[in-house]
């Protein structure tokens, strides 16, 4: 029989690794926009196979792992394992995405970063970063103060979509390149959003409570943290 400690200290390995890949993607997509850099722009696609793949490998993994579990914690962390691949996939289909519209950009000549896309990206892969740490720590302190941050996100959204509203309807010219600066913030935005979800996730496998849909009027769902 497989030593279940082992294999689940090496499906947490795993993904600590697909972490890497994600956070590395979304961080060479920005550079790309930054230095107008095409050849890196290109490599998006090459690394979001990989972070595909290795969602493949957590998830058949765990599905192996699942009828071994001997206790309610070993079965939240082999489940919520699952979950935090599927949102690191998602981040690299943002990184991706980000990718392209770095790639256009590199082919205007006038696109120079108008948006402060670096100390945007540093927010959100912050948030990011902080999320796995606390799931690598079983941390749900840390983990619970990730999930306000999400707020900040939101709001520079919003705020940067009405200024390239403005910019367009002042000038559009600039139509294109203030397109491509929407689609990448509302990218960083999501990449905010699958933080929030890894440290949902975390707060549920350590304290074995669910607290996605907590609030005025809503529901909260508990079970035994287990051993």
């Amino acid at each position: 029989m497989p030593d279940l400690e082992k294999e689940l200290a090496g499906l947490k390995q795993m993904l600590i690794t697909m972490g890497g890949l994600a956070d590395a993607a979304v961080r060479r997509a920005i550079s790309a926009i930054f230095n107008r850099d095409a050849g890196l722009a290109l490599t998006g696609k090459e690394t979001d196979k990989e972070i595909d793949g290795m969602q493949l490998d957590i998830d058949e993994k765990a599905i192996e792992l699942l009828p071994l579990a001997r206790s309610p914690k070993e079965l939240r962390f082999i489940t919520v394992a699952m979950k935090i691949a599927r949102d690191l996939e998602r981040v690299g289909d943002e990184a991706t995405t980000i990718s392209r519209r770095a790639y256009d950009l590199s082919q205007d000549a006038e696109a120079r970063p108008t948006v402060d896309v670096v100390r945007r990206a540093d927010i959100e892969l912050g948030m990011l970063g902080d999320a796995l740490k606390a799931f690598i720590n079983g941390d749900s302190a840390r983990a619970r103060a990730v999930i306000p941050r999400d707020k900040e996100v939101d709001a520079l959204n919003k705020q940067l979509h009405s200024e390239l509203t403005e910019q367009i309807m002042a000038n559009p010219g600039t139509t294109p390149r203030c397109l491509n600066f929407m689609v990448i913030s509302k990218s960083l935005e999501r990449i905010g959003d699958h933080a929030k979800n890894i440290a949902e996730d975390v707060v549920y496998l350590n304290e074995g409570r669910d607290i996605r849909y907590t609030g005025p009027g809503k529901v909260r769902r508990t079970e035994p943290p287990g051993p």
